[in-house]
């Protein structure tokens, strides 16, 4: 059976609860197994036992959460050269833009060779001040069903064989 590994990191709970939206849509596809974890608990070994990946993070200070970073930095090197060509898609909750964070998951996704499916969900909070920035965060349910989907649309390439 076929694995979606959707590792992710929050904080403040907005990246979270992004991430448990398109594990529930990628849960709705029939064959397929669908494994979300915490950034500090996924390894190398999960990594090389998914076909596809979600990769879900906070943007911090105009990057990805230092969770996010360590996570890649544990298994960047055990996964080199054993992931091309499968797919991944990236969820970021951001507090201004997210596009830097996007950029360097897209960066580590090349090294790893795998294949973009679509273009990152990148959802603001528009969180600038210190008290803002540390609250915890409420997505849209609109915004989370982009994820949701997102999550139905990689499970049932995955299944269907597409990606």
């Amino acid at each position: 059976m076929k694995t979606l590994l959707i590792v992710y990191h929050s904080m403040t709970g907005g990246t979270r609860q992004m991430a448990q939206a398109a594990a529930a849509g990628a849960r709705s596809e029939t064959g397929l197994r669908v494994c979300l974890l915490c950034a500090a608990d996924a390894q190398a070994a999960d990594v090389l036992d998914a076909g596809g990946f979600i990769f879900a993070t906070p943007e911090n200070l105009a990057a990805m959460s230092g969770k996010m970073k360590d996570f890649f930095d544990r298994t960047y090197y055990a996964a080199l050269d054993k992931l091309s060509g499968r797919s991944y898609a990236t969820l970021i909750c951001a507090g201004s833009d997210g596009r830097n964070a996007a950029q360097q998951i897209e960066r580590i996704a090349t090294g790893w060779r795998l294949r973009r499916i679509a273009d990152p969900i990148i959802i603001c909070t528009h969180a600038q001040t210190p008290e803002e920035i540390l609250r915890p965060k409420y997505i849209a349910e609109q915004d989370l069903r982009s994820c949701e989907e997102l999550g139905a649309t990689l499970a049932s390439g995955m299944t269907l064989g597409i990606f």
